[in-house]
Order: structure tokens, then sequence, then C-alpha cells
């Protein structure tokens, strides 16, 4: 079996006869490249008392027990302490192109006698107090935001790793110290559940909501919004929902902790990894703090579908409403939307008008649509109003 590192010009071959281990060293320009070899193919020729089974890939010397051990175990030693060196001097001379991290990744990740080791790691990546994140840009996002724990980033072995946005999380993960991995598409198929991970999956601590003592100051003086969501259960629909918020430009996202989707992986992806920079509040008891809010000269504004039945709480038209003071917009989850409860604080229900005559079934918008028509109507009058 031959093992030796790629990426040198240079060789040194190591033959393995009847009686001894004795190593022949070829040179090159300056540098020297170590095989190991132990194959009867390559032994003298003129060795004529060979047994002809070492093609089978049997031994093809003896030794005693505990002898050989030793030896291997300090070419071993040797062999890594010349990789080093041959490091040093490859990343001395490489394409600048390249960051000297990654360059160093290839070179571990070549080296046969590294392979074993690291293929024993990818079993753990369930490990407890850690989630897996996928998909390149959640992964970015969770290296660079630093809301999470970060422990070990595992890549896709072959081409697939040189594409820039995989190199781009090689190099947050170097930067800060992460351990990068590489293995195959089936272990990052096993880790993501069968999910698209785009070649890159990250074992992180898992991302919580945040709590109201950790909500930072306003610093500016615009008319604050703030969206409340009440029992959204689809982790699709969260990250969607999370995404336009961002994107608009909503104040602060508020969800209730009970029979809500939690802040999981597959929300940040179908986020495309803004879970990881926006910041999302969790609330026990969405009653008390809409209350507390109303108290404080907050206006709550609810939704209602187009065909909506009479109700004592006056509909307006999403595009007819005007935000002049600081607003709550509530957000009902898939299939009941809002409970009584929180019906009962709003002050206005908004509705989006449907643009031709709907068929019965197909009446309402998908929550994460909706909430991204709401917000840009409102948010749009906030501007407007300025």
């Amino acid at each position: 079996m031959w093992v030796f590192t790629t990426a040198q010009r240079h060789k040194v071959l190591h033959v393995c006869t009847r009686g001894s281990y004795k190593p022949v060293s070829v040179t090159g320009a300056g540098s020297s490249f170590a095989s190991y070899h132990s194959t009867g193919t390559l032994l003298h020729s003129e060795d004529s008392s060979i047994n002809p089974v070492v093609k089978k890939r049997r031994s093809v010397f003896q030794h005693k027990p505990g002898v050989y051990d030793h030896e291997r175990s300090t070419v071993s030693q040797a062999q890594k302490n010349e990789n080093q060196v041959l490091q040093k001097r490859i990343l001395k001379n490489s394409d600048s192109r390249v960051s000297s991290e990654l360059r160093k990744l290839c070179l571990e990740d070549s080296a046969g006698w590294e392979r074993p080791l690291r293929q024993k790691s990818t079993q753990d990546s369930k490990a407890d107090n850690y989630e897996i994140v996928f998909g390149i840009a959640p992964c970015v996002l969770a290296l660079t935001q630093g809301r999470r724990k970060a422990r070990k980033l595992f890549v896709k072995d072959g081409e697939a790793s040189n594409r820039a946005s995989v190199l781009k999380v090689c190099e947050e993960a170097h930067q800060r110290g992460v351990q990068v991995q590489r293995v195959s598409k089936k272990d990052l198929d096993k880790m993501s559940e069968g999910r698209v991970h785009q070649g890159v999956c990250l074992q992180a601590s898992p991302l919580n909501y945040l709590t109201e003592d950790s909500a930072p100051k306003r610093k500016d003086n615009a008319t604050p919004l703030w969206l409340v969501l009440e029992r959204v259960q689809d982790p699709m629909n969260l990250g969607a929902i999370l995404r336009s918020a961002y994107f608009l430009g909503v104040d602060r996202v508020a969800s209730s902790l009970r029979s809500s989707c939690p802040l999981s992986p597959v929300v940040s992806k179908a986020s495309s990894g803004t879970m990881e920079v926006i910041g999302a509040y969790g609330y026990e008891n969405l009653e008390e703090m809409l209350k507390l809010k109303v108290a404080q000269g907050w206006q709550a504004v609810g939704t209602v579908g187009a065909e909506a039945q009479e109700c004592q709480i006056p509909v307006t038209q999403c595009s007819d409403f005007q935000m002049t003071r600081p607003t709550l917009l509530l957000i009902g989850g898939e299939g009941e939307g809002l409970s009584q409860k929180l019906l009962s604080l709003c002050q206005t229900l908004l509705t989006i008008p449907a643009g031709r005559e709907l068929f019965p079934g197909i009446e309402s918008l998908n929550v994460s649509v909706a909430t991204g028509i709401l917000l840009h109507s409102l948010l749009s009058s906030r501007r407007s109003t300025r």
C-alpha cells in the first residue's frame, strides 16, 4: 500500500526487503520526499526466494513482536516531522491568491497518515450541546456573527471544496480557530438529515430566542415597528418571515415560545442565514407584553382575511393604512390565525385585497407571503410620513 503526500515533485522510496526495513532516499532540488511500500512487486528482482503469494498484498517479511511496532512508530514520527518542514516550505512559496491557512489545510488533508484519524471524528457531529448548521450562508454568518460557539466545520471532499463560496467558509473558520475537516457527501447528507447542505456543515451551539433583558436601546427617532408572531410552527415559514423582516427594516421580531417553531438550523437555512443576524425575541406570555406596550402608547394591528366576517374591530386595507406611531403587527400561525385573546387587543385589523375572484379553498395567502406584503405596506407608509 502506498502512502504519500502530493504537492511535491521529489520522491524518496523506502523499500521493504525480506529481512530489513531499509530506506533508500532520492532527493532533488533541495528537498526530499518519503514513501513507504510493502508490496512484493517492488522488491529486488534477483531475490528469487520471495514467495509469489506476496502479490496478494500479504506481508513479505517477518518481525519479532514489539520490535517492528517500535520501528514503525519511530518512522511515523520522523515522517510527521518531515511533513511539517515541507508544509513550511510550501506555504512560503505558495500562490498568494489563496491564503496560507487554506494551503495548510490542503497539505494536511492530503497526508495519508492522517486520514484514518480524521474519519473517526465524523461520528461526533451530533455531540451533546451542539447542533449542525448547514448551507453556505448560514455557516458563514454563524461564524462571523459570534452568537454561536462553533466547534468544527465539515467540508465535502473533492473538487467542490475548491469553490470560492466554500473557501470563504473555510477562511472564516480558520481565522476563528475552528477545526476544518473534509468528509464525504454521505457524511454531510447524514449530518443535515438529507437537506441541501451545499457542501458544508458547521457543528455549533444552538441559537435561542433572545430575552427582553438583552434588548439593545434604539439609536434613531424613526417610528418603531415590531413584528409579533403567534404559534408559527413551520420552520420554512419562520425562516422566510425572518428574511423579509430583516430586509424590509423591522425593528424587532417577537414570538410566542409555546406552540411555536424554535430557532433551528432548518429555519436558518430557510432564512438564508438571516436568523444568525436578526434579533428574534421569545415571550412566555405575549398577551402581557402587548398590554404593556399598548399602555405605553403603541398601537396593536392585527390581520384578517379579505372575506372575514363582521367584527367590532375596524378592518382596513393594508394599502390605506398609515403608520404614524409605534406599531405592533400581529401575525397568527398557519391554519388558525390569531387567537381571540390577541385579537381583542387590536385597535385595527389589516387585510390584503385580492386581485381577482377566488375559488373556495384558496382565498388566503401563505403566512410568510402575507407577512412580507403587510410589512412592505406598513414600512412604506412610515417612510412617507417622516
